[in-house]
């Protein structure tokens, strides 16, 4: 109670770089703000609703009472008085004055002052999930300017009981304005109530103005914080792995390529053609030729005829290598020309490279933005995913696994001491289960089985028919991994130990042969957030699966190195953070969980 007592009566605090009142020290207090009432502040956000209250306007003191009320507020005269009330008289004043005409029309009315109000809005700065309330006299500014929905302002008043009955604990009167930022309401996106999550996608960087995209982003920022916290406490070196890589880190898999020769080349360059036939026809001729020759030979054609058919296939043999050589010239010179004078790609995976550093560092973790080129067809993925990758020396995969769970751990334990009030909006608004879930890794344990053991789980399963055959040596589909986390297990669930063909090349091979050392953590209603493994650092072994599977060993010779000096074992794993906001917050799909998503067509800002 102490410490609550001290916390109302605790002075308002400012923000270092604008000077502005952060609207969570007002609203977030445990008195609502009430400990704040008559204080000065100056405040700014975006309006997010707003309402306009008319005064009545007092009669002016000393003023006689109209005589006659007309509707329309005007003055009425003698003349018209008489003419409506007293039609007697209109013959009396004819005959006096004559057949003048009575002048029909008064004199121009000036235009009515607009009756003064009150303009009551919502303001919200992005920092809480409730708004302040805030009145702003038509004094001031007019209601046109301030009113309408995603208005700018930045205000200086007084904190005060709210005038009006409402929610409100507190709210500010405003004494003066600094700025004000007007909306054309006719093309705002936002002005619509309660938009669809995936209308808001067209309109990213408005987006986050509403509550809901607002919290998500809070809850996102806190796990981001959570992240750096758990590394940093536990003994890890934070190391930047290069974006840009000459190697495909898992061996398979579509990737970016980057040049800056985009555009600065015809096609015919990279396809040589002679008068019009491509390289790949001529080759093809050639072997049609070939057998012709050789069926020639078989039968009892004449020796001109076969010496005819050799000088074609020679001519067309000339013309191919001709083109070759052309074609060979010529990627050689676009790669001279282009930035880097070697193929590069946008990293997969920065495990190969922290691996390195691990090796001379001991426990090391990276995280940023990977990229993989699959027209993803699922929820939960992006063609750009931010990911958390660690490295530990002198470690195996049962240490990965253990490290995974506690970061997990902490992760949804950070989020529910740190992110109340956003929690309690999003259960409200997207998912009432979310803090259940998020208690579920937080105080509960993890399901361990082998890949072999999960496939014989859903071979067994007869009341639920799933669209992808389950079968040993084939990726576990969302609904497999669903169906074990959410109806079987009903936990967060490992499997470990998975066919070597469906992992990375230099993840160690085990001594079955079939499988590696390898595991997925796998969370209701997201799937796969983690895979891990332990490297290989049998130097022999992992010539022999780059080799197995066709890769360039030129551009795997620094990883070789390092079994040949100073091997040591390494083990680690990489972190989808995008899904785990997913999970966190209660949302079905990641493009509303990422600030700028990319996904295959669209790239819109």
């Amino acid at each position: 109670m102490a410490s609550e007592q001290a916390h109302v009566e605790a002075p308002l605090t400012l923000s270092k770089y604008s000077k502005r009142a952060i609207l969570e020290t007002l609203l977030s207090r445990p008195d609502g703000g009430i400990g704040l009432i008559g204080q000065r502040v100056v405040i700014g956000g975006w309006v997010k609703s707003s309402r306009e209250f008319r005064k009545e306007v007092p009669p002016s003191a000393g003023a006689p009472p109209p005589a006659v009320e007309v509707v329309g507020h005007k003055d009425a005269t003698c003349v018209e008085v008489l003419q409506s009330k007293l039609p007697f008289f209109r013959s009396i004043l004819k005959a006096f004055i004559g057949e003048h005409p009575i002048r029909e029309k008064l004199d121009p009315v000036l235009p009515k002052p607009p009756q003064p109000s009150i303009s009551i809005l919502q303001v919200s700065d992005g920092s809480c999930v409730p708004s302040l309330q805030v009145l702003v006299d038509s004094a001031l500014a007019s209601p046109i300017q301030v009113m309408p929905t995603g208005t700018c302002i930045l205000v200086e008043g007084i904190l005060q009981k709210p005038s009006l009955q409402g929610k409100e604990t507190i709210e500010l009167k405003t004494e003066k304005i600094l700025h004000i930022g007007t909306v054309d309401q006719d093309r705002y996106p936002l002005s619509k109530k309660r938009l669809p999550l995936e209308l808001l996608r067209d309109s990213t960087h408005f987006r986050p103005r509403t509550t809901t995209v607002a919290s998500v982003m809070r809850i996102r920022n806190t796990l981001n914080q959570a992240t750096y916290t758990f590394f940093q406490q536990n003994g890890f070196l934070h190391v930047q792995v290069p974006i840009i890589t000459t190697v495909d880190s898992e061996g398979h898999g579509d990737i970016f390529h980057v040049t800056t020769r985009l555009g600065k080349h015809k096609a015919e360059d990279q396809n040589p053609t002679h008068e019009g036939i491509k390289i790949e026809d001529i080759k093809a001729s050639i072997k049609e030729k070939s057998k012709k020759i050789e069926e020639l030979k078989r039968t009892e054609s004449n020796k001109e005829a076969v010496a005819a058919a050799i000088l074609d296939l020679k001519k067309a043999t000339d013309l191919a290598s001709r083109l070759e050589s052309k074609s060979k010239d010529q990627a050689a010179k676009s790669k001279s020309e282009d930035y880097f004078h070697c193929r590069t790609n946008l990293t997969n995976s920065g495990r190969l490279h922290l691996e390195s550093y691990a090796c001379a560092l001991g426990n090391v973790y990276a995280y940023g933005p990977r990229f993989e080129a699959k027209r993803f067809e699922s929820k939960k993925m992006l063609a750009e995913m931010w990911t958390v990758e660690i490295e530990m020396a002198f470690s195996q995969l049962e240490d990965s696994m253990e490290c995974a769970s506690d970061f997990l751990k902490f992760m949804c334990k950070w989020v529910l001491e740190n992110c109340g009030e956003d929690l309690k909006f999003v259960s409200k608004r997207v998912d009432r289960l979310v803090v259940d879930r998020l208690q579920l890794i937080a105080s509960g344990s993890f399901e361990k089985i082998s890949y072999t053991e999960a496939v014989q789980v859903l071979q067994q399963v007869t009341k639920r028919k799933f669209e992808a055959k389950v079968e040993w040596g084939v990726h576990l589909s969302e609904e497999h991994e669903s169906y074990l986390t959410e109806e079987i297990y009903k936990k967060p669930l490992i499997i470990y130990d998975h066919p070597k063909d469906l992992k990375p090349f230099y993840v160690r091979l085990n001594d079955d042969g079939k499988t590696v050392a390898a595991f997925d953590v796998i969370l209701p209603k997201v799937g796969t957030l983690i895979r891990g493994s332990q490297s290989e650092e049998r130097f022999n072994m992992l010539s022999a699966r780059i080799k197995e599977l066709g890769l360039e060993k030129k551009q795997y010779e620094w990883y070789l190195d390092l079994r040949k000096h100073g091997a040591v074992k390494c083990s680690g794993f990489s972190f989808l953070f995008d899904p785990l906001v997913l999970y966190a917050t209660g949302l079905n799909d990641v493009r509303d969980a990422v600030p700028f998503p990319r996904s295959f067509g669209k790239a819109n800002n």
